[in-house]
């Protein structure tokens, strides 16, 4: 029977792809096992999920919020406030009320709403205090000789105060007390706004998930044109979310988690689970149409996209649980808590998903809706936009590589003029209660009242040190305002702990502030209490955020050097390069510059702001560095080694390093592409957030992960590696011989040619 001129080229393409099967190694074996016995796999991994919910059930725990920053002062302040001041342990609620422009509140007909106010704060306390003892008298605004009165008396204000955080109120609570306040208010024609700690609600997610689920459904869509294929990675993706969920929650009954972490994991485990699926699907499709069977196309894909994303797992699980390296648990734990929608979505990825695989078979591709196929093959990937990006890329290196670092420079310039603070009420959104109260308060009493600086007096045997410290105070000129001491008892004499509250000249995101904590606690009170028993400790949101920004900053080279130092070496055994693993550490430290730096232009700038929902300038807070680039650093690995391994797939397979430039574009680059799209956009989505920080995280982090993809994954690498052509595979002969014997591709795999320092390896170990 004679062969027509397509059988034999299916034939071909076929024999190929077996050629491109990983037989050895351990990942093979189970992908292989995966494959052959799928209703196994899945009977497995239902039993696994029933034993989470079961014992979750049982024993699962509940995310606390403990936000301790160890041997600061401010740490020291509130401990000594838990211990000692029970009614001035929790959060307090600032009431801001106004009387309408030119009008004063200290009429008879007002006076009485603002009465009937302080009694409904009082109500709210014995109804959300934990202990009645702590419930604590509130200070009338009108009182003879209050200073909670503006000059005008158009404007004042009163705190109620709350033995519990703002994180341990429930919020249902907090918004009928502000409601009640609000009708009493409007009754008599006055506005009433909130601000203070107990009206920093826990946050929420909001939409962000599902915006991200739906732009990932519509792109998903466009790359494969069919909806089962489509359909896979948004599963396990929610999938992997569900399992990290399941864990974290029975972790939480051990340890403290925050409720931060709650949108960490689904933002982070979303993302990778679409990743890495994603990943895995396109490989099981093209090994399909080059014709491999389904069980061998499912194993193929599983042992080498699988080892892909083993590795990308690994990197980004150490550039999250990094941030233990901070030195703030608050931060571990959100590092680890992230890393666990990283952990189900590589167990799904590389047990689960050969298994699925292998019982659908050809039916990946169904659910058309009438639109065209895609060609997987490899001669259809070459014919695609990527590929042809990619060919031009390589020919033209010599001009598309320093254009494209100019490129890139110019964007990251602006994090030269970065500043790291605390960004005030002022800068939040124009219609949010905090807002308005800012703006009231720095209207009736000038910008420093929306941030009390509290300095927390332990007397030990001296009872007059609030008063010394008073003294001092008062003759500090960045101060407008102190208070008389609060004591834990009746008297100074019985007292034992005291808290004076002051108020600078400046906004709370003012340099100037900052300075003044500073020179609080350098000299103004070491030289009050200067021979005395007594301590004091200067406390308050810009006291917190200059001791998280110590912190950080003096543990940040240990911090770096892991994320970057383990990460190169990871890479260095993956690919047996010191050159890839130079060169992923640099681009990714170029991408998170510049999402930095377009951040700084738009948040402390001021350009495009409005885009986002902002109208006032800030700096970025201090806490959102680390975190963003562990996250970023992290994420932005998975598309390197999803690029590097494909061309690393070609090289070894005799392809010189040029044309397997070429050739793992065309394969992988729409992947990565479409990867980067669906990431980004649950980043962006959470530009929709009310509250400042989320916009930073999501502007930030969106913008680094398009620029990774685009500008340094689909570009600058492939321009740089057409440049050094062989040289990109070199490495020490003595780091060569310190790293374990285990690679990106599976046993056996190794190349047998390219240059002197890849040829004389020593021969990989199973894996």
């Amino acid at each position: 029977m004679t062969r027509t001129p397509v059988a034999e080229q299916r034939e071909s393409a076929s024999e190929l792809a077996e050629q491109r099967v990983a037989h050895t190694g351990a990942l093979a074996r189970v992908a292989a096992a995966c494959a052959r016995r799928p209703w196994r796999v899945v009977a497995g991994w239902l039993f696994v999920f029933a034993l989470l919910i079961g014992l979750n059930a049982a024993f699962h725990g509940k995310l606390i919020n403990d936000f301790n920053i160890p041997g600061s002062d401010t740490q020291r302040a509130t401990d000594l406030i838990t211990a000692k001041f029970g009614a001035q342990k929790g959060a307090a609620l600032r009431v801001v009320v106004a009387a309408p422009a030119g009008q004063r509140l200290d009429t008879a007909q007002r006076g009485a709403a603002v009465r009937r106010m302080l009694a409904a704060g009082h109500a709210s306390q014995r109804s959300l205090d934990d202990h009645p003892k702590d419930v604590a008298a509130i200070t009338s605004p009108l009182a003879p000789g209050s200073s909670q009165l503006s000059k005008s008396g158009q404007v004042a204000y009163f705190d109620i105060q709350y033995d519990r955080t703002g994180f341990q109120l429930p919020r249902s609570g907090v918004v009928a007390a502000e409601d009640q306040l609000r009708s009493i208010g409007s009754a008599a024609d006055l506005a009433v706004e909130f601000t203070g700690e107990a009206e920093n609600a826990p946050p929420t997610q909001g939409l962000s998930d599902l915006i991200g689920l739906l732009v990932a459904f519509v792109i998903l869509m466009v790359l494969f044109r069919a909806l089962v294929p489509t359909a896979i990675p948004l599963l396990f993706a929610i999938t992997a979310v569900l399992g990290a969920f399941l864990i974290l929650f029975l972790a939480a009954r051990l340890t403290h988690f925050n409720t931060v972490t709650e949108i960490l994991v689904p933002m982070i485990g979303l993302g990778v689970g679409i990743d890495y699926t994603l990943f895995i699907v396109t490989r099981f499709r093209q090994f399909l149409h080059q014709g491999l069977s389904p069980q061998d196309a499912a194993a193929a894909a599983g042992a080498t996209a699988g080892r892909a994303v083993l590795f990308a797992g690994v990197t980004v699980a150490i550039s999250i649980t990094g941030l233990a390296l901070i030195g703030l648990d608050f931060i571990t734990k959100l590092g680890i808590g992230s890393a666990l929608g990283v952990l189900t979505a590589v167990l799904l990825a590389t047990s689960l998903l050969p298994a699925v695989l292998s019982l659908l078979g050809q039916k990946i591709d169904r659910g058309r809706l009438g639109l065209p196929s895609v060609d997987e093959s490899r001669e259809g990937q070459a014919r695609t936009p990527v590929a042809a990006w990619g060919r031009f890329v390589s020919t033209h290196a010599k001009v598309v590589l320093p254009v494209v670092i100019v490129v890139i420079l110019l964007l990251a310039s602006p994090v030269l003029a970065v500043r790291l603070g605390l960004a005030d009420a002022g800068t939040a959104p124009k219609d949010q209660t905090t807002r308005k109260a800012y703006d009231l308060l720095t209207t009736g009493f000038g910008p420093g009242f929306t941030e009390p600086i509290p300095v927390v007096v332990d007397m030990q045997s001296d009872h007059a040190a609030a008063d010394k410290i008073v003294a001092a105070l008062k003759q500090v000129p960045g101060l407008s305002q102190v208070d008389k001491p609060i004591y834990n008892a009746k008297t100074p004499a019985k007292a034992s702990v005291a808290i004076v509250d002051t108020y600078g000249r400046y906004k709370p995101q003012d340099p100037k502030t900052d300075q003044l904590v500073t020179q609080l606690r350098g000299t103004v009170i070491p030289h009050a209490l200067a021979g005395s028993t007594a301590h004091a400790y200067v406390s308050g949101s810009n006291a917190a955020f200059t001791d998280i920004g110590h912190r950080i900053f003096s543990h940040a080279p240990v911090f770096l050097l892991y994320i970057i130092g383990i990460t190169f070496l990871l890479l260095a055994m993956a690919f047996r390069s010191a050159v890839i693993a130079l060169k992923a550490a640099v681009t990714t430290l170029l991408s998170a510059l510049v999402g930095f730096g377009v951040l700084t232009l738009v948040v402390q700038k001021g350009v495009g702001m409005g885009i986002i929902g902002l109208d006032r300038t800030g700096p970025i807070e201090s806490f959102v560095p680390p975190i963003a680039f562990a996250i970023l650093f992290g994420l932005s690995m998975d598309y390197e080694v999803f690029l590097m391994s494909r061309i690393r797939e070609e090289h070894v397979h005799g392809e010189d390093t040029i044309e397997a430039v070429k050739d793992g574009v065309a394969g992988v680059g729409r992947v990565i592409i479409a990867a980067a799209l669906i990431m980004s956009s649950v980043f962006f989505s959470f530009l929709l957030a009310p509250d400042r920080v989320s916009k930073e995280f999501g502007l930030l982090l969106g913008v680094a992960i398009l620029t990774d993809a685009l500008l340094m994954r689909m570009t600058l690498v492939p321009a740089l590696l057409t440049m050094l052509r062989e040289r990109s595979w070199a490495i020490p002969g003595w780091l060569d011989k310190a790293l374990p014997n285990i690679t990106i591709e599976a046993p056996g795999e190794r190349a047998t040619r390219g240059t002197p320092s890849e040829t004389e390896l020593v021969p990989t170990r199973s894996t």
